[in-house]
């Protein structure tokens, strides 16, 4: 058998080469709404972020999602990191 290629992408924050699967994609839709993208397909401009707590922190102290999406992302979208990483949403 074949193996599978596993897509990788970089994480904004720690510029690391990831699977997909090991990171959170954060989305800016072309209205400029920002959001978590949990099933990675959602329409938009996305970055992506190591499922980490420490990343998340440093993320948010930097405003590195901001300077990426290049819109402003308020504080509530680092708090719905945060949150779905807690419920297990992500692996």
């Amino acid at each position: 058998m074949k193996k599978r290629k596993v897509p990788l992408r970089k994480c904004v924050v720690t510029n690391e080469m990831k699977p997909k699967q090991e990171l959170v994609r954060i989305v800016r839709s072309p209205e400029g709404d920002v959001s978590v993208d949990l099933t990675g397909k959602k329409n938009g401009r996305g970055a992506y972020l190591t499922n980490d707590k420490e990343c998340f922190l440093l993320a948010k102290k930097k405003d590195i999602l901001s300077k990426h999406l290049q819109v402003q992302v308020s504080s509530e979208v680092y708090d719905e990191l945060e949150l779905s990483r807690e419920r297990g949403n992500k692996k």
